[in-house]
């Protein structure tokens, strides 16, 4: 697995001025022909896609888990998770590593996307909330909606699209819905 691009390298930390406050730098990419947004403030770097190791008895979203420099670390289908069809895979398709907090630590998260395109500034007076209808994702996964070239781009609450909480249940219910089914044949 080549890294494409480390975060520290090419998204820099955000300097406490009063400009850099009103603007924050979104990493923007592709899923299933739209376009989303997170904050580069989470992202540790983005990877090719590729040798992915299945666990067996996971939710549809997780795809599976790789070796980051001897680290196991979980990937989630973001597509699937956004109770989509799971991404198809292409030669774009890329990895991007983020860091979530867990409790008081942290733990690195890959998430699979259809392509990366770039990251932008999008000042605070350009971000919309979250609407609370009409978006093909949950509400509670929207940060709020950028406005880039008179267009919106969703922004993920990264954080609650990846709880650590709610995706734990979610396995625990799969791994008991085939172990149910298992048992019943």
């Amino acid at each position: 697995m080549n890294a494409i691009t480390k975060a520290e390298q090419t998204l820099p930390a955000m300097a406490g001025s009063q400009e850099q406050e009103e603007q924050q730098q979104y990493l923007t990419f592709m899923l299933s022909g739209e376009t989303y947004a997170i904050s580069i403030l989470r992202i540790k770097e983005i990877i090719q896609y590729g040798q992915l190791t299945e666990v067996p008895r996971m939710p549809d979203f997780i795809r599976g888990v790789i070796n980051l420099r001897g680290a196991v670390v979980p990937v989630i289908d973001l597509s699937a998770r956004f109770g989509k069809p799971p991404t198809a895979i292409g030669r774009r398709n890329c990895i991007i590593i983020i860091e979530v907090a867990l409790g008081e630590e942290t733990q690195s998260v890959g998430v699979m996307v259809d392509a990366v395109n770039a990251v932008l500034e999008i000042p605070a007076s350009e971000i919309e909330p979250a609407p609370s209808f009409g978006a093909n994702i949950r509400a509670d996964f929207i940060a709020g909606m950028g406005k880039i070239d008179g267009k919106f781009v969703i922004i993920l609450n990264i954080q609650h699209v990846l709880s650590m909480d709610e995706m734990a249940s979610l396995a625990a219910v799969g791994a008991a819905s085939v172990t149910e089914s298992t048992q019943m044949e």
